[in-house]
């Protein structure tokens, strides 16, 4: 799947800054839309991407269209406001590239590709609707520099789907995307046998003899994580299920004021958890990794190497 990353020509700006190359990425997903603007930094060779800008929106696009099938007359006039919003924030920042994809929500939604078509129109934002498989790829591309030799079992929740990913000696030997995850578990509609198709993969495509460490990406995993106030970047199954026993104690009113959660991420941090341990415990691992990583790292990463392919 090619896609085409979007290309900004606004009028230079008045300023004493150096000038230096801005790239943005925006993911759309089932529970919020999040958008990304980092500088490209060359050092000996090496490139990386320092985050200038990042805002996350709750769309909760997931609410209706797992409910309904279809996204909202509100839910598509609040995308296009908030593409409004990205792209002025885009322009201001002389972004020279961007991407934006939507992943479960929208593709899932009988009325997607109108609505993105009535988006680009409005705002002038393309909006790449990508499958399961292309969001695993933009999310491994970033994972897999954290990883070794070791076997891994890299398990990425969103709103809407659950992707893993087993790998050993750093490369992929095996994946699946299913339909589940946390927006969809709050609304109930979680299709039919998901957990049990999810745990006959884990049983089938896990070596539990040889040992596996889990890798957690997410904004869920990542909040429970800081949760347990860890200073390196692993933790145990037994303190994520502690965090999760704790939060889950609180009402939802209790989250948001007491915990101070915000409230899209307080209604759906347990059933997320919850699919976190399940896998987890399929797994026979006691370890997770979570580093701070994610699709729109993925992105960044994919709109940067379509660049230089222009320039070549």
């Amino acid at each position: 799947m090619l896609l085409k990353v979007g290309i900004f020509d606004p009028q230079p700006l008045i300023t004493l800054l150096p000038s230096v190359l801005k790239i943005a990425a925006i993911d759309i997903g089932s529970n919020a839309a999040r958008l990304q603007i980092s500088t490209v930094l060359h050092n000996e060779g090496v490139v990386s991407f320092k985050k200038v800008e990042y805002v996350r929106f709750p769309l909760r696009l997931g609410h209706d269209v797992f409910t309904t099938g279809e996204m909202s007359a509100q839910a598509e006039a609040a995308t296009t406001k908030l593409m409004q919003v990205y792209k002025l924030l885009m322009e201001l920042h002389e972004v020279e590239s961007y991407m934006a994809c939507a992943t479960s929500a929208i593709r899932e939604a009988q009325n997607g590709h109108d609505v993105v078509q009535r988006v680009e129109a409005a705002t002038g934002v393309k909006i790449h609707i990508i499958d399961g498989q292309k969001e695993a790829e933009l999310i491994n591309n970033v994972v897999v520099q954290a990883l070794d030799e070791r076997q891994y079992l890299h398990i990425d929740v969103g709103g809407g789907s659950t992707e893993l990913n087993v790998y050993v000696n750093r490369e992929k030997i095996n994946s699946k995307s299913f339909k589940i995850g946390s927006v969809r578990l709050l609304e109930g509609k979680a299709v039919k046998g998901a957990w049990r198709k999810m745990e006959d993969w884990v049983d089938e495509n896990v070596d539990k003899q040889a040992g596996i460490t889990a890798v957690g990406t997410g904004g869920n995993i990542s909040k429970l994580f800081n949760m347990a106030r860890k200073n390196d970047s692993e933790t145990s199954l037994e303190e994520i299920q502690r965090i999760r026993d704790y939060v889950a104690g609180f009402t939802l009113d209790e989250r948001i004021n007491q915990l101070r959660l915000n409230a899209d991420r307080a209604d759906v941090i347990v059933p997320a958890a919850d699919i976190y341990i399940s896998v987890m415990q399929w797994a026979g691992t006691d370890t997770i990794i979570v580093p701070d990583l994610g699709l729109k790292d993925g992105i960044l990463q994919l709109v940067y190497a379509q660049m230089m392919r222009k320039k070549k």
